[in-house]
């Protein structure tokens, strides 16, 4: 796959990836954390807040790799 394709593909994946988790994110908050104190409210956005680093590092990653059979 071309450099330029690999690149736009995993930016519309990246992108939808980022909307379908923070949908997710705010509907599992609402369904879980109405009567939850503040503190747990703190704890699971912090946690939620950065693991969609992980997958996103990933496309990232294949994103900027080289094609193969080039240097």
């Amino acid at each position: 796959m071309p450099p330029r394709l690999r690149k736009l593909v995993g930016t519309v994946v990246l992108i939808a990836f980022v909307c379908v988790y923070a949908l997710m994110a705010m509907t599992l908050a609402a369904a879980k954390l109405p009567g939850a104190s503040g503190l747990a409210q703190l704890g699971f956005f912090a946690v939620v807040g950065l693991l969609w680093v992980i997958p996103a590092a990933a496309i990232i990653s294949w994103m900027s790799k080289a094609r193969a059979g080039k240097t």
